[in-house]
């Protein structure tokens, strides 16, 4: 795992400057080089990946960026949801209270940022793929050209599951045009074309990606688990039940991961890239480079203070009814939910008076980093994309689903272990479940995910394919409109760029 503190370490990180990597070392957090740098007789390449790695790096700077990961991402993926509201003041952030409000235009720029942002990681992998296919040096180990495919289609295959749920009919763009005029003008495919593509690229890189990498080399970079995981939830989105637990389990008989890191760390900079990490965004900063690596994830989610307090915009806050959605004695709400007036994980009392009661605890950073890095903003906070507990929550809820005493059973272990590590050493709350009832289970899974993965980009794409986003948000004061919102309009600026090859969503 990524430790902020004076241990000897080194960590990946793929960045735009230099798009190369960095080596094994020892050097404390405050002195290291910026990420992102080698030489030629520092860098061992890994068997199998080198010749294509800064194509590769390139896509997954990408990731960080604040079209794929900033404001957008946070408002499309959270505030959308039933689980948060805007924050901060009511006039900050028009852009994304459009999002709250369900009063979201064409000329929205956050959805802009994610179009731009997605696609920019399709256009990447295809030149990452383009690049494989026409290496002819006989010097190519031929694994490698296998491993960079492999990756390459994990990103692609990410970019695009969250394109199609955001925009639904986007372009389908699987190679590189030497032409961009003519890339502009690709029409928009139906979802179920999408799809398609996203699970090929996602079973190929299920079966070649490497079940691991070497962590103290090349933390974060996409594995056989990261790309079955994504799968299982493509198949969930999809209802191929079977085929979501088959994906399911793959992730967690690898013997890979496992749910041993304590609830209250995981979103902990100590907690970054640990056994409940499938897959997630690098981020990192020194003295010198204290942004330059790193995502604004945090930063836009932070505390709206002064001074030592003055720790973001405040966006993203904790609704009401998520609020009132734990069980009781549930710890992980306090581990999600920032109070006004309350103590947060690192022992911080947490000033009244600011413009929200609730903030988001699970990007709260450590005040210890804080004041080593002389900054506030938290840039250097990885984004958890993938837990381990969500790929147990997606196997419960598929094997719920297919049905049978068996898969009753097998959902009932798999909902139970993560209730079990949130109620840690705490006794008589949370207890196990035992209804078996097939209606009844789905109820207390879909609850079980929201409480689980709560501010964590998961809640409003799980309404729509469970088909209930219209009657939650509705039920929650928002002015969501079924057969409309469940996309976002596309982008007037692209329809432009296209000269009306792109056609509007429903409803815009």
């Amino acid at each position: 795992m990524k430790t902020f503190n004076n241990k000897n370490f080194c960590l990946m990180l793929f960045s735009i400057a230099a798009i190369t990597l960095l080596a094994s070392c020892k050097k404390s957090f405050l002195d290291r080089d910026p990420q992102g740098t080698y030489t030629s007789d520092t860098y061992p390449y890994p068997k199998g990946s080198g010749p294509f790695d800064s194509e590769i790096f390139a896509t997954y700077d990408i990731l960080r960026s604040y079209d794929a990961s900033g404001s957008g991402f946070i408002a499309a993926t959270g505030i959308r949801s039933d689980d948060a509201d805007k924050g901060s003041t009511p006039t900050d952030g028009p852009t994304s209270l459009e999002m709250d409000n369900f009063n979201i235009t064409t000329s929205n720029v956050l959805a802009n940022d994610l179009w731009r942002g997605y696609f920019n990681i399709v256009n990447k992998s295809n030149i990452v793929l383009d690049k494989v296919a026409k290496d002819l040096d006989p010097g190519t180990p031929a694994e490698s050209k296998v491993f960079a495919e492999a990756e390459a289609k994990f990103l692609r295959g990410y970019a695009y599951f969250m394109l199609v749920r955001l925009f639904g009919r986007v372009p389908l763009i699987d190679k590189v045009f030497d032409d961009p005029v003519v890339q502009s003008n690709v029409a928009q495919s139906e979802p179920a074309a999408t799809y398609t593509l996203i699970e090929s690229d996602l079973q190929f890189a299920g079966t070649n990606l490497p079940l691991s990498w070497d962590p103290s080399k090349f933390p974060g970079r996409a594995t056989r688990g990261a790309a079955n995981g994504l799968l299982a939830k493509v198949y969930l989105t999809r209802q191929n039940w079977a085929a979501a637990q088959s994906a399911a389990n793959l992730v967690i008989t690898s013997q890979q991961y496992n749910l041993s890191t304590p609830y209250d760390d995981i979103f902990k900079e100590t907690g970054e890239n640990s056994k409940e990490s499938v897959f997630e965004i690098q981020a990192t900063a020194n003295l010198t480079e204290k942004r330059s690596f790193g995502s604004q994830f945090a930063s836009i989610q932070g505390v709206r203070g002064t001074g030592i307090w003055n720790l973001g915009w405040g966006f993203n806050i904790p609704s009401p009814q998520l609020e009132g959605t734990y069980e009781t004695g549930d710890p992980r709400k306090a581990r999600t939910i920032l109070y006004a007036g309350g103590t947060s994980v690192f022992g911080e009392v947490v000033p009244t008076g600011l413009p929200n009661t609730r903030y988001n605890h699970k990007v709260h950073s450590n005040p210890a980093t804080r004041n080593a890095l002389l900054d506030n903003f938290s840039y250097w906070m990885n984004i958890r994309i993938l837990r381990y507990a969500d790929v147990l929550l997606m196997y419960a809820e598929a094997a719920n689903e297919v049905g049978g005493t068996a898969n009753t059973t097998a959902a009932l272990d798999a909902l139970n272990s993560v209730r079990k590590r949130a109620r840690g050493t705490t006794p008589g709350i949370l207890p196990d479940i035992t209804v078996t009832d097939q209606a009844q289970l789905r109820e207390i899974i879909r609850h079980e995910r929201r409480v689980e993965l709560a501010m964590e980009h998961e809640r409003f794409f799980d309404l729509v394919r469970w088909g209930i986003a219209g009657q939650v948000l509705q039920n929650a004061g928002k002015n969501f409109v079924t057969g409309k919102h469940e996309l976002l309009p596309i982008p007037f600026a692209q329809i432009e760029i296209s000269k009306g090859v792109l056609k509007q969503n429903f409803g815009y």
